[in-house]
């Protein structure tokens, strides 16, 4: 297990490291898509965008479909304004009262990268009387550029236009008693587990009873991610996603969480049970919460009219779309699941 947990925890930071908001994922699926290959798989590009890889298997009439995303919070720019900062619209929940005071990135599309910080309009507290009652939405937020611009045509010279790319600071840190502390853990968390999932099958020369598959989506953080590219076989579709920790929910960081019901429905009955039992089996720690504002890549399957059993499980994440905290024996325990689960 400690082979893999450090493999796993590896592999999260250099996914956190690359910039993936929605809409800008290229980077990150060419990454899964070269350590895919180095394992040893033949990992395909969807037309969409994302990552789809078929693990092996015998039964292929009965096949299971894992997913976890690799697209993140973002946002991007819709205006450069007269005083030479940036007006921006989130991309997926960003929420406006967590981006305050971060730092970003500016990708632009033809002149490179720009550094910059996400502040309230009028910023400074000594000169903004009504700095405490500003409720905080991006229509009063704004990317202030790490550039000498004080106008939009000094802007715009950069080569920063409409359109250009916002990416936050993950500011990714692993305690010593085994916290992990970053921003979008939503989902890269996950997609770490799925690969080292990957490389467990193949370094032991595992063949699955059933058929599996992996896909990493792009575009969850909006809704659509999972709703293409299940091949024909899939009979369940089983999202990895972070697994809710806050008041009314069971869960904590140091578990795997297994959802019933979240804002789109139930999940199916049957996979659910089918996964509380393997939990039990493997003695995994593991708690089972309803989450009340969630959706997955799962449900997207189901609306896109895919006719799948479908869960969803994930590693216990506190402050999700913030500054987001998980913990090791959380990803130790998603692991374990997924082993007893799929044999």
């Amino acid at each position: 297990m400690e082979k893999y947990t450090g493999y796993i925890l590896n592999q999260l930071q250099k996914l956190l490291s690359i910039d993936s908001p929605t809409g800008y994922t290229k980077n990150v699926t060419d990454y899964l898509m070269d350590e895919y290959k180095a394992m040893g798989y033949l990992p395909k590009q969807t037309v969409k965008g994302g990552v789809l890889v078929d693990l092996g298997g015998k039964d292929a009439e009965n096949a299971v479909f894992l997913e976890a995303h690799v697209d993140t919070l973002g946002a991007i720019v819709t205006e450069v304004k007269a005083n030479g900062r940036l007006a921006v619209s989130p991309l997926g929940g960003m929420n406006a009262n967590n981006a305050e005071g971060e730092n970003c990135k500016i990708v632009t599309r033809f002149s490179g990268t720009y550094e910059g910080t996400c502040q309230l309009c009028n910023a400074s507290i000594h000169v903004n009387g009504k700095y405490d009652e500003t409720s905080r939405n991006f229509d009063v937020m704004e990317i202030v550029p790490d550039e000498k611009v004080f106008s939009k045509a000094d802007t715009e010279a950069l080569g920063i236009m409409t359109g250009d790319i916002i990416c936050f600071c993950p500011r990714t840190t692993i305690t010593k008693s085994g916290f992990i502390k970053s921003r979008f853990l939503d989902d890269k968390l996950s997609a770490a587990i799925l690969m080292g999932y990957a490389k467990y099958l193949k370094d032991n020369n595992l063949c699955p009873e059933r058929k599996l598959y992996q896909h990493f989506t792009v575009y969850e953080e909006v809704g659509h991610g999972g709703s293409a590219s299940i091949p024909e076989g899939v009979t369940e579709v089983l999202s990895v996603d972070m697994g809710c920790v806050g008041d009314g929910l069971s869960c904590k960081e140091h578990q795997v969480s297994i959802c019933v019901k979240d804002s789109g429905g139930p999940y199916n009955y049957q996979l659910v049970s089918d996964l509380i039992s393997a939990a039990k089996d493997a003695g995994v720690d593991f708690a089972v919460d309803v989450y009340p504002h969630y959706g997955s890549d799962a449900e997207a399957a189901l609306r896109a009219g895919y006719d799948v059993r479908h869960g969803l499980i994930g590693a216990g994440v506190y402050a999700s779309h913030g500054y987001e905290r998980s913990h090791v024996d959380g990803v130790k325990n998603t692991f374990l699941l997924l082993k007893s689960y799929l044999g």
